[in-house]
């Protein structure tokens, strides 16, 4: 129990204050970086800012899911989104820093919120927990898609590293519901919705 207790503090740690690594190439990598101006650059790092914050928060998640998840075929299927979801943080990351952006000042919180939520979701049960993972995924593919309506035109690398995280994340819901996701409330999607505004509207300034 300690030990677990320790892996998942030092997980936390790594995900939070570490640079995070990545399997796959950045997408993207080999297009010419646009001159975007002043302003393109500001708000394209900004995006990638609040993009960065949703996959610090889907890690939180993914672990206080894994954390509750009592079947192994569900826990290691968060495992494996959550890796996944490790490649996006360096993906974004490395964008952030080639715009010349910053990371959020406040991912130590909206890790420490969404581990709560995903230990919450968790004791709802296996079917819940998973349709909390479905609704989450669907909803952020839909954040990604509002994202590659605004980036700048010319900005083909932020572009093609926001395509290859939409379509992993519609990959990560479609794989909650064939193991067998109850569909979450309507209350319960609103809610979701409105935290999740909160949070993109302050990672995108602080």
């Amino acid at each position: 129990m300690i030990d677990r207790a320790i892996t998942e503090f030092d997980r936390a740690l790594r995900t939070v204050f570490a640079s995070a690594c990545s399997v796959r190439p950045v997408p993207g990598e080999d297009l010419r970086d646009a001159e975007l101006g002043d302003a393109g650059r500001r708000h394209a790092a900004a995006l990638m800012r609040v993009n960065h914050v949703g996959e610090i928060c889907a890690q939180a998640l993914y672990q206080g899911q894994a954390m509750m998840s009592r079947d192994p075929v569900i826990r290691d299927a968060l495992r494996q989104a959550s890796q996944e979801e490790t490649e996006h943080l360096a993906w974004t990351e490395r964008r952030i820093a080639d715009l010349g952006g910053r990371k959020s000042l406040l991912n130590p919180l909206w890790y420490g919120g969404a581990l709560c939520l995903g230990v919450l979701a968790g004791r709802f049960g296996e079917r819940l927990n998973l349709g909390f993972l479905a609704e989450t995924e669907r909803q952020v593919e839909q954040h990604l898609k509002g994202h590659l309506d605004t980036l700048p035109a010319g900005d083909l690398r932020s572009r093609a590293i926001v395509e290859q995280m939409k379509a992993d994340e519609a990959e990560h819901a479609d794989t909650a519901v064939r193991l067998g996701a109850h569909e979450l409330p309507a209350p319960a999607k609103a809610a979701m919705r409105l935290g999740a505004k909160l949070m993109t509207t302050l990672a995108y300034r602080i």
